[in-house]
């Protein structure tokens, strides 16, 4: 790619330099800027980074674009063999050239769109993990699943013959945007939940939402998860879209069947088509399994055979943040899944807490946010389940977390064994004064909350 290539996708203005120059890897902090690298500036909340492009230069950078700069104000003389690249809007140009970029992978590059409401980020590691056994596979870093992050990912395309891209949203027309970036050859949504309800009023609502995914496609091929309701109906009523599904209650063209849940991993039959083949899930709890039978069904769409996605199965490691899971010193287990929260994500996070082997079950659990009116209700429900799955201690900060502590004490959880503090740093205290050897404590909230913070103070 060069400079004249990105001016023409963008429509931009070439204030300085030479159209002819190569265009290298391309960065919008300028704090990790390397030399040579194209630096974009991105006008944030709190900053504007287009006000940087200076700071970049000096840092090494040879190519800057960016927006609203009065260029007749500057001396440009001083910055000789260096391009600068005015466009209308940074945002519009990130999504212009990762269109571009993948538009340039050609026809029968293969990307996988990975969306739904809990679960993508570990979904979209498994799914990569299997495909790559056959293809040179590219995936999203970390949780870079909006329209700054998917573009980034998007600029690592160089010599892979796939990529799996995670699509997040917390409003329509999100990821319409995102899918016509990425243009997936596959799409898959996890299940339809909670998270964002606050924003888009319904469920049904959400799962319109995530259907946005179909609009970059040119052949609509979806992966789903036939165990939630909500796409089981989709699934029965929808006659354009080649749909193709995983599940475990329902009959599914990929079904889990005799699983064996232990605290550290899972076993079960996974049946491809009526093939069945044993496989072993390096992470406990059962929604991990759903997630092993999502990618076993994207590697079979793919052309992988059951070795291949049995190894990529059992092979693949979890992002930190995710069910990291810690064994102190002094006997006692942390499980950190702090990263994100919604219902069903707390719902299934108790449910592995109660499958452990622990002398005491803790569950330390902060404010879900984005519920809007269902935060009150939700919360609620998370008590709710705090006894079903009988925790044996609930510990919880956050202004709608009250309503967990509140349901689970309706519940018949004894007061004794139910704590809040207002303040997230008393729930540190607490629990080095309280841990005993043989607890496992489960540490759950929206990132807002930044229980990670706690459960790094903890494991040090």
């Amino acid at each position: 790619m060069k400079v004249k290539d990105i001016i023409r996708v963008t429509n931009g203005k070439l204030i300085k330099g030479n159209e002819e120059a190569k265009i290298r890897k391309f960065c919008k902090d300028t704090r990790i800027i390397k030399e040579g690298d194209t630096y974009i500036g991105i006008k944030g909340e709190n900053f504007d980074g287009n006000t940087l492009w200076k700071k970049a230069f000096e840092a090494g950078a040879n190519t800057a674009i960016v927006q609203g700069i009065d260029f007749s104000l500057e001396n440009l003389e001083q910055y000789e063999n260096k391009n600068i690249i005015e466009v209308e809007d940074t945002i519009q140009a990130l999504a212009d050239i990762a269109t571009y970029k993948r538009i340039s992978m050609g026809k029968d590059f293969k990307i996988v769109g990975v969306t739904g409401s809990v679960g993508k980020t570990s979904t979209k590691d498994i799914v990569a993990n299997v495909i790559s056994q056959k293809y040179k596979t590219l995936k999203t870093q970390g949780n870079n699943n909006n329209n700054i992050g998917l573009p980034f990912t998007m600029f690592n395309l160089r010599d892979q013959e796939a990529a799996v891209i995670e699509m997040g949203m917390n409003h329509f027309g999100e990821i319409s945007k995102l899918t016509k970036i990425a243009k997936p050859t596959i799409s898959v949504i996890t299940n339809i939940g909670t998270s964002h309800i606050g924003n888009l009023g319904s469920r049904e609502n959400i799962l319109k939402a995530k259907l946005e995914i179909l609009e970059g496609m040119d052949k609509k091929i979806l992966v789903v998860n036939n165990d939630n309701d909500l796409l089981h109906k989709y699934y029965l009523e929808s006659t354009d879209v080649e749909i193709h599904t995983y599940g475990i209650e329902n009959d599914s063209e990929v079904k889990a069947e005799n699983i064996v849940l232990n605290e550290n991993d899972s076993e079960f039959v996974c049946n491809l088509k009526g093939d069945k083949f044993r496989v072993k899930v390096p992470v406990g709890g059962i929604h991990f399994v759903y997630n092993a039978i999502c990618a076993a069904t994207v590697g079979m769409l793919m052309g992988l055979s059951q070795e291949q996605i049995k190894n990529g199965i059992e092979t693949f490691e979890l992002t930190k943040k995710r069910m990291d899971i810690t064994e102190l010193k002094n006997g006692v287990t942390i499980i950190n899944d702090s990263y994100n929260a919604s219902f069903e994500s707390m719902q299934a996070s108790l449910k592995y807490l109660q499958g452990l082997n622990s002398k005491r079950k803790i569950a330390v659990l902060g404010d879900m946010f984005e519920l809007g009116e269902f935060s009150k209700k939700l919360h609620e429900k998370v008590g709710v389940e705090v006894v079903k799955n009988k925790i044996d201690m609930l510990v919880c900060c956050g202004k709608n977390a009250k309503y967990i502590v509140d349901s689970a004490k309706n519940e018949g959880m004894s007061k004794d064994s139910v704590y809040y503090f207002e303040n997230k740093d008393e729930i540190e205290d607490f629990v080095r004064n309280n841990w005993k050897s043989g607890d496992a404590i489960l540490f759950k909230a929206s990132n807002g909350m930044k229980f990670f913070n706690i459960v790094e103070n903890l494991i040090k």
